[in-house]
């Protein structure tokens, strides 16, 4: 083994230990595997045409190359984007830290406790900001929220309303023009008009079931909304203010004068800008609309010992759950983002984030102030930290440009006599006197020097100003050292089950390896202080590795081009969706509304076709699992005349490369549809096979999946997709910065180029691996599953396999025999596996009652053999049940997981030992983990909904 070589970090078996899992799969090499596997007709019949890997000094030093090519000026842009600080205790501790970052979303919540309760802090943070009772734990950003704020009022709309067909939706010329972009791609397919104006002198009719303004505006401006609240609510519109987060520390909250819905972003919050992302976007609303909240919402339970424990509650999965009924195609949200913000509010506390909004303030009165002594003329009499500024007429705005350049300064610039600055929390007053060096010399005027002096009058008026308090819970005035903030954040993480600590064999999800060297550059400045809308020359290094990346996932996914916009799968699949409907109006064919969808789907497809305006006729599956082409033929040649679209994932969901592949793309194509490939099982195919050799029309790339970016807790993730040449023109474009088609789709993202600070790790994770290796980590993913599959089979019914008697990449255990049996469920496996220090796989999806696993190429052959025994002993303990030797009601799987203090309580009460208990095999007594609460009530927490810190004995 050569230990400077890549590939041999990232895949687990050895090569020796490949030849006897081989020997065990019943085949005698990789090849042998492959071609057993795979189909003949859809493999790649050459190498990728990519460069070597490289070991990790080479890439490094190539990256910090690339990083030198971004020019770190001193942004004051603003729009929704900010320099900021991040404090290093939260760099360190969580940004830095694989116990934070490789955590999957917590949908098993007992060993989820420790980013459940970050995000608990976060939500409880955004609603005592805004002053609303109830918040979301995060969306992909402000655009997003604000658009998903649209749909949910819109949805939830009045009879009255429904009854007039009221879809008319007023939009703020003020909000941010990113917004405003992101809400007309949103409305249409919906049946949603925007109507633009001023909300001075705009009026409801009732025709209009909402609106959204901007507060502080985007000039700067801050406005008393009240009486239009007033207005809207006599009509029986609800309006959303998207608000900037760290200003309500010092404004009157919207929940304090009426508003329905409060979004924005909290990137402000200690959060890098990083080129655009990934930032966490807050929602936030009245408790009228606690059952339609888009995204995630952590609740407040009980476990089976009555002990309070947090888990996701309502929405948790409802995209999966009601597919083409649901209301949002939400799925990743900005779980690792949220944590690092809420933290940073539980660091600096009630007066430290006020202090911090003050200082930013009084600064930019300080500049406001000194600014006409040269000529200068401010817009905006009333303002938090945001200076709209009328140049002299003598001054020409190309002289100004160019001083500032010059100084290394960004100004937004708005119109040839009109300015924008924004200040923030790494402004001083250095940097106030260098601004107005420059505005003074710009005019032809000498800077006159001064000291500080505290500007008593106001900025924000009177009835404007916030007199209620917010952060007042414990958890926000506690951890103002740094040794108690560290704790803190130690002893939360110590609750939860990470990469770090065990193998997370997540059927779809992909948890591989996340290798420390792909991840460092999020603490480089040169990626992280980057403004999204710097002008190009400043962003030379990003947009080359951008310009890189998308060559290389051409390459390896046969596409002609790659929009990196989207900042999730489900984002990713709607945004593809959205392109396919915009080439098919370009030919005369917008009618085409029907997507077809197989009924093994993920459940996001049909979430996403109905969002994108399509209507879904669900594909049968054969009793083999693959699509039904008889039916299929039956649907399309039914649907010929108005069939825009079929959604596929492939290998299928089931874990099985279908054989039939290539005719149900040409069935598709026949009948005037085009076929959008869903990404998620993309390990399968790299290097292998690809979706242009297929046949695919686009795809969306799952890069938290099988291009190494963590999940986070929950995301951050990427969904960039790529398309087939016929549909390049229509890549999404953005209002402030080049990209996508000359014929392209409003952006779906705030960012040009989505979540740009994390496409260096799937950067990376190619130029580290290079053709070979991105190759030969697909062969062992199989590997991994085939071994699993060959030693599981015996035990557990595998519910598909392909014509060989081969699985893909993952596979499905049915489960569902043992609740009739033993009255086990799926559910009582997975929080049994807890005890054996894993995380459960895919539970009960695609198939109910089934575990869908998968190991991914990175886990060793240790490893993979401790699943395996846990999994044996756990049918042993069922056959205990089934053979009467233990109780139906009172055994060791259905009072899982065991915590700590049950097994050393002075009573023991249960019908097996401590040791069956709490340690069922010796591995445990190794590095033994222990869940921190026993089995959550998940009715409880649902029937007493509480999604903020307040303590539960309250309720």
């Amino acid at each position: 083994m050569i230990t400077n070589n890549f590939i041999n970090r990232h895949n687990g078996p050895r090569l020796s230990e490949q030849k006897e899992m081989l020997k065990k799969t019943g085949v005698s090499s990789m090849d042998e595997l492959i071609e057993q596997t795979v189909p003949a007709a859809i493999r790649l019949n050459r190498d990728l045409n990519l460069p070597d890997g490289i070991n990790e000094y080479e890439y490094l030093d190539h990256l910090k190359q690339l990083a030198s090519k971004n020019k770190i000026f001193k942004s004051y842009i603003g729009l929704g984007y900010y320099n900021t600080i991040t404090p290093g205790v939260i760099q360190r501790n969580v940004l830095e830290n694989p116990g934070w970052y490789t955590s999957y979303t917590p949908y098993q919540a007992e060993i989820s406790q420790g980013r459940l309760e970050a995000l608990l802090n976060f939500q409880t943070m955004v609603s005592d900001m805004t002053g609303l009772p109830i918040a979301n734990s995060s969306l992909l950003d402000e655009g997003t929220a604000a658009a998903e704020a649209m749909i949910m009022l819109f949805n939830a709309r009045p009879r009255s309303l429904v009854k007039r067909e009221a879809n008319k939706f007023f939009v703020s010329q003020d909000l941010f023009p990113q917004t405003i972009e992101v809400l007309k791609n949103r409305c249409e397919p919906l049946g949603i008009k925007l109507v633009f104006g001023n909300h001075d002198n705009f009026e409801f009719n009732d025709r209009f079931f909402g609106a959204i303004v901007q507060y502080p505006n985007q000039a700067g401006k801050i406005y008393d909304y009240r009486n239009f609240v007033e207005q809207a609510h006599e009509n029986e519109a609800s309006v959303v203010i998207a608000a900037d987060i760290l200003s309500l520390a010092l404004l009157s909250p919207p929940g304090e004068w009426g508003a329905d819905v409060v979004v924005g972003s909290t990137q402000r919050l200690g959060i890098p800008m990083g080129f655009g992302g990934p930032h966490a976007g807050y929602f936030a609303t009245i408790e009228k609309y606690k059952r339609n909240i888009p995204g995630r919402i952590i609740g407040i339970s009980v476990d089976a010992q009555g002990n309070r424990a947090l888990r996701m509650a309502l929405q948790t999965r409802e995209q999966h759950i009601k597919r083409e009924r649901a209301t949002s195609n939400i799925c990743t949200a900005q779980a690792l983002l949220a944590s690092m913000a809420g933290f940073y509010a539980t660091y600096h506390g009630p007066e430290g984030i006020k202090a911090i909004a003050k200082e930013i303030n009084d600064l930019t009165k300080l500049l406001a102030g000194e600014l006409p002594k040269y000529g200068y003329k401010i817009v905006n009499r009333d303002y938090f930290d945001t200076l709209t500024i009328s140049l002299p007429e003598n001054l020409h705005l190309d002289k100004l440009k160019e001083i500032t350049e010059d100084n290394e300064v960004n100004l937004r610039y708005i119109e040839e006599s009109t300015v924008g600055i924004s200040l923030d929390e790494t402004t001083s007053i250095e940097y106030v006197k260098s601004l107005l060096k420059i505005f003074a010399s710009a005019n032809d005027k000498q800077f006159e020097n001064f000291t500080q002096v505290k500007n008593s009058s106001s900025s924000i008026p009177e009835n404007l100003q916030r007199k209620s308090y917010f952060l007042t819970h414990p958890v926000f005035n506690s951890y103002f050292s740094e040794t108690e903030m560290m704790r803190y954040l130690k002893q939360l993480e110590n609750k939860d089950l990470a990469l770090n600590r065990s193998m997370i064999p997540l059927g779809s999800c992909t948890m591989k390896l996340n290798a420390a060297a792909e991840m460092f550059s999020l603490s480089w400045p040169e990626f992280g202080a980057i403004h999204p809308f710097v002008p190009k020359d400043q962003a030379a290094g990003y947009l080359e590795l951008i310009n890189n990346l998308d060559k290389d996932l051409c390459e390896i996914t046969g596409f002609d081009a790659i929009s990196f916009q989207p900042n999730s799968g489900a984002s990713g699949e709607y945004t593809g969706l959205m392109v396919i409907r915009e080439f098919l109006k370009s030919k005369g064919e917008g009618h085409r509304n029907i997507c077809l969808i197989p009924a093994s789907a993920h459940g996001t497809n049909p979430a996403s076709s109905v969002m994108a305006g399509m209507k879904v006729v669900v594909v049968n599956c054969d009793e083999l699992g693959n699509i039904d082409i008889k039916n299929l033929e039956d649907k399309a040649s039914e649907h010929k005349d108005n069939l825009a679209a079929i959604m596929v994932t492939y290998p299928s969901t089931h874990g099985v490369y279908e054989e039939d592949i290539l005719k149900v793309i040409d069935i598709i194509h026949k009948n005037g549809g085009q076929v959008y490939m869903d990404g998620a099982n993309m390990n399968a195919q790299v290097g292998l096979t690809n979706p242009g050799i297929i046949g695919a029309d686009v795809c969306h790339l799952n890069l938290h999946k099988t291009f190494a970016i963590p999940h986070g807790g929950g995301g951050p993730g990427v969904g960039p997709i790529g398309v087939a040449k016929h549909l390049t023109p229509f890549l999404p474009k953005h209002p402030l910065f080049e990209t996508g088609g000359e014929k392209g789709i409003y952006p779906i993202a705030s960012a040009p180029f989505g979540s740009a600070m994390i496409l260096p790790i799937s950067y990376g994770y190619i130029k580290l691996l290079g053709k070979d290796g991105l190759t030969e980590a697909t062969k062992v993913a199989i590997l991994n599953a085939n071994y699993l599959k060959s030693k599981l089979e015996v035990h557990y019914k595998i519910l598909y396999t392909g014509k060989n008697n081969m699985v893909a990449h993952e596979m499905i255990l049915d489960c569902n025999r043992f609740h009739k049996t033993a009255d086990v469920t799926v559910a009582d496996i997975a929080k049994r596996l807890m005890d054996y220090g894993f995380h459960a796989p895919t539970v009960a999806f695609p198939v109910h009652g089934t575990l869908m696993v998968e190991p991914t190429e990175s886990e060793p052959l240790a490893e993979l053999d401790r699943f395996i025994e846990a999994m044996i002993s756990i049918r042993k303990e069922i056959l205990e049940i089934e053979e009467g030797k233990s109780d139906k009601g009172n055994n060791v799987i259905k009072n899982s997981p065991h915590t700590v203090k049950m097994v050393t309580e002075n009573e023991w009460d249960y019908p097996y030992t401590r040791k069956e208990a709490g340690w069922p095999v010796n591995f445990e007594i190794v590095d033994k983990y222990w869940p921190p609460v026993t089995r959550i009530d998940d009715a409880f927490g649902d029937r007493n909904l509480v999604c903020t810190c307040a303590p539960i004995e309250g309720y």
